[in-house]
């Protein structure tokens, strides 16, 4: 990561998390949606060239378990080492947070895997796979 950006904890507004699930690719996200979803983030991370919110990811969890959720940088910034920074600032931060025996789990798109191993993060199959369901949307 370059002298350009920033790396902070905070939570992402409406806004700038709708924007980076867009641009980024990920399932687009209503404004509703985020109102009522973002309020419940354990811990967020976001990157920022300059003022411009350019990177995110946050953690969902209860105590016992976590979910890495919402690893989004904008295309106009990626190979610059922002995942990377972000998922290693929430990471460092999730480790403060959790109890010594809490699960951390996540989906891994495509090639994103080859991030997430680099944190710790191993496949669960064939022992387990990720099932997920939409309510209320279509992918």
């Amino acid at each position: 990561m370059t002298g350009d950006y920033t790396v902070s904890v905070e939570i992402p507004s409406v806004d700038d998390y709708c924007r980076l699930r867009r641009v980024s690719g990920l399932t687009p996200r209503s404004e509703a949606a985020a109102r009522v979803g973002l309020p419940n983030t354990v811990v967020a991370v976001l990157a920022r060239c300059g003022d411009h919110v350019v990177g995110m990811g946050r953690a969902i969890g209860d105590g016992l378990c976590y979910q890495v959720v919402d690893i989004a940088v904008d295309p106009d910034h990626q190979g610059r080492g922002l995942g990377k920074a972000i998922v290693s600032r929430l990471m460092d931060e999730l480790k403060q947070l959790a109890p010594a025996e809490a699960y951390v789990s996540l989906i891994a798109d495509g090639d994103a895997k080859h991030l997430y191993t680099q944190y710790g993060f191993e496949p669960t199959a064939p022992a387990s796979i990720g099932m997920a369901q939409w309510i209320g949307m279509e992918p």
